[in-house]
């Protein structure tokens, strides 16, 4: 139950942190372009970079931080953090194919799943 809890309180104000961002650039910058989106993913990607660094290699901190910051805060801010994340550890591991396959991979075929589900929707 703990862990959930730490999952659910950190993906609570991960959640709500992208949505304010993502509104507040709008207002900001403007909506013409997703600049709140670019914003997060960005920032996500650093943040979770840094953090399990940090959490792993640097202070060995206890494994529910991972849960509260790295799986609910950040996994609920963006899930493109995560993608980046592995996808360069794959790269840094050697395993340049994986990598390269991931990042094109979720890339692409995101894009037509997205494409998919707006044909099925506007079908029905």
């Amino acid at each position: 139950m703990e862990k959930f809890l730490l999952i659910s309180l950190g993906a609570l104000l991960g959640a709500n942190a992208r949505y304010w961002i993502s509104e507040w650039t709008a207002r900001k910058i403007g909506a013409a372009f997703p600049y709140g989106t670019l914003i997060v993913n960005l920032t996500g990607s650093l943040l979770l970079g840094f953090f399990l660094t940090l959490a792993t290699e640097r202070l060995m901190l206890d494994p529910r931080w991972r849960l509260l910051l790295a799986v609910g805060f950040l996994g609920a801010y963006t899930t493109f953090s995560t993608y980046s994340y592995e996808s360069f550890n794959l790269i840094l591991k050697g395993q340049v194919a994986l990598g390269i396959a991931n990042l094109i991979g979720s890339a692409l075929l995101g894009i037509l799943a997205v494409g998919v589900g707006i044909y099925l929707a506007k079908a029905i």
